[in-house]
């Protein structure tokens, strides 16, 4: 299992592994600054595309991805963009909060999911995910989706993607 560090060598060591479990997963990924947020997912979307506001610090979307969307936007979206509050290195899961006012179907409808995720919001380790995530939700009792690669069923037999959720997964990994 990865560790997590404050050193540059051990951050360096945490990402690698992170990118390299979204390949294990087929989870392609972007590395960029802040500024070329918006590029790299006008680069891997679909359009029709709807997406949640990224926070601060971590790009903007294009134009193309609509952020105030109706049940019938969702239904026909191909794309969904949302941040991640974390990547988890050593299982190359995303973590995808939920809100109150329910933005989480756009991780989980469209064909293809595009996640946002700071560099420094990955960490090693399941154990220091839930050690950043637990006093938020034992404050506001919130909960998260952690996904891990396209969604994936072998329930009537051979592995299908995208019974249940996005078929391709694109990370951005945003630079901080």
């Amino acid at each position: 299992m990865t560790t997590d560090t404050t050193d540059a060598a051990g951050r360096d060591r945490v990402l690698g592994r992170f990118r390299d479990r979204l390949d294990d997963f087929d989870v392609s990924h972007t590395t960029v600054d802040p500024d070329g947020v918006s590029d790299a997912v006008e680069a891997v979307l679909e359009p029709p595309a709807i997406g949640v506001d990224l926070p601060e610090g971590r790009g903007e979307l294009p134009p193309g991805v609509t952020t105030v969307w109706s049940p019938a936007d969702l239904r026909g979206a191909a794309t969904g963009v949302t941040p991640a509050s974390l990547g988890i290195a050593d299982y190359g899961s995303l973590v995808l909060p939920t809100t109150a006012d329910g933005v989480e179907p756009v991780s989980l409808f469209a064909d293809r999911h595009v996640a946002v995720v700071a560099e420094d919001d990955v960490v090693g380790g399941m154990a220091s995910a839930l050690a950043r995530l637990g006093d938020r939700f034992r404050a506001d009792r919130g909960s998260a989706i952690v996904a891990t690669g396209p969604s994936a069923t072998a329930d009537m037999g051979a592995l299908v993607q995208g019974a249940h959720g996005p078929k391709a997964v694109h990370a951005i990994i945003v630079r901080s």
